[in-house]
């Protein structure tokens, strides 16, 4: 016997209708799924953090806050872009990044359930 599911069909068909109603489409769920995964790596969300922290920044900005080589950083923030969470504008020779609206909010809440850092001892 598994713990994984009801071995009894037990449907509250009334409270199940009301919440189905509710339930994302296909679209909308893989839109916020894929948002939500492009601050699943610790990289792309230094990076997300530096660009709440700094506004606009350029790559080479990222790459020497992050401590991450350009390439790599040019590789997450085209995920980031890709995904909704960050925004691009060329002036002249430099790729500035910036947060979206929803890539801020994203950002937000994902960062509410850090612990505060700890303060140093003196």
């Amino acid at each position: 016997m598994s713990d994984d599911h009801c071995d009894l069909l037990c449907l509250d068909l009334p409270r199940a209708e009301e919440l189905r109603a509710n339930v994302l489409d296909d679209a909308r769920a893989s839109e916020l799924a894929t948002r939500a995964a492009a601050l699943g790596d610790a990289t792309r969300l230094r990076v997300a953090l530096a660009l709440a922290a700094g506004g606009e920044l350029c790559v080479c900005d990222l790459a020497w806050i992050t401590g991450r080589a350009e390439n790599l950083i040019s590789h997450h923030v085209r995920v980031l872009r890709g995904a909704g969470v960050a925004a691009s504008r060329r002036q002249g020779k430099m790729v500035l990044y910036r947060l979206t609206e929803p890539g801020a909010a994203l950002l937000e809440r994902v960062t509410s359930f850090a612990p505060a850092p700890v303060a140093a001892a003196t």
